[in-house]
Order: structure tokens, then C-alpha cells, then sequence
């Protein structure tokens, strides 16, 4: 049930749920939620990428990023990688402060950190390009 404001009321098999809608980001088609206070990344297929995956033909471009955007407005409070560094999908980049809780942004892909954009104590706006890669 919608409660507006991004905000819902789920039940699920005799559950009940609070979920938070925090950010949709459709080229990559993934999701960021509250769940009963806990925040989760999903990531979404659809029917042609499930085809790619049964031939084994897995997005091979989608694992090439070119750059790190903000998911929601914060504050950075930490810094894990320099300028040249080879990263791999998965690696800690960034720690956000955001809500009063720090989220650490990780690599979506292979890369090498060519540019970092802010600094140690920058606050960011949704969508701010923090890191960019080659």
C-alpha cells in the first residue's frame, strides 16, 4: 500500500514491511530501498537480459563504467582509492554520509580511477559525477 513519499506498506506472506523508495537508476536498472531500516541495492533484468545470460553472453559492456555517480545527496567521509588505481567490481570507492548513515559506494564494474572529483568533507548532490574511470 502506498503511503506517499516513496514510502510502502508491504505485506508478503503474513509480513508485514516498511519500505523507502531512496533512488532508481533506469540505464543501469537498479534500485536503492529502505526495508525496514535497511538499506539494498537491487538490480533488475529484463527478459532481454535474461536471454543474454542463457546464451552466456552476460553484459560484458555493462561491467566497463565510466564513472561513479552520488545515489542521494551526503556529505564524503572517506576516500579508498587514488588516481591510477585499477579497480574491479564490488571494490570500495567512496564512503557517503547521508541520512545520518555512512554507505559505502562500491565499483559497478572493472576499471581504472582516472579522476576523483571531490574531496575528503564535500557534500555531494544527487547525481554529482564523484569518480571517473577509463
Amino acid at each position: 500500500m502506498p503511503l506517499g513519499n516513496g514510502r510502502y506498506h508491504i505485506l508478503h506472506e503474513g509480513r508485514s514491511y516498511s519500505a523507502e523508495l531512496i533512488s532508481v537508476e533506469y540505464a543501469t536498472k537498479t534500485v536503492i530501498l529502505k526495508l525496514n531500516g535497511q538499506q539494498l541495492e537491487l538490480q533488475g533484468k529484463d527478459r532481454f537480459d535474461l536471454l543474454l545470460d542463457k546464451l552466456g553472453m552476460s553484459n560484458a559492456a555493462a561491467n566497463k563504467v565510466n564513472e561513479l555517480k552520488a545515489p542521494m545527496p551526503g556529505l564524503i567521509v572517506d576516500i579508498r582509492v587514488a588516481s591510477g588505481q585499477i579497480v574491479q567490481k564490488g571494490d570500495p570507492l567512496l564512503v557517503l554520509e547521508a541520512m545520518k548513515m555512512e554507505n559505502i559506494l562500491k565499483a559497478p564494474g572493472e576499471g581504472t580511477v582516472t579522476a576523483i572529483k571531490v574531496g575528503l568533507r564535500d557534500n555531494v548532490t544527487k547525481g554529482q559525477v564523484l569518480i571517473q574511470f577509463s
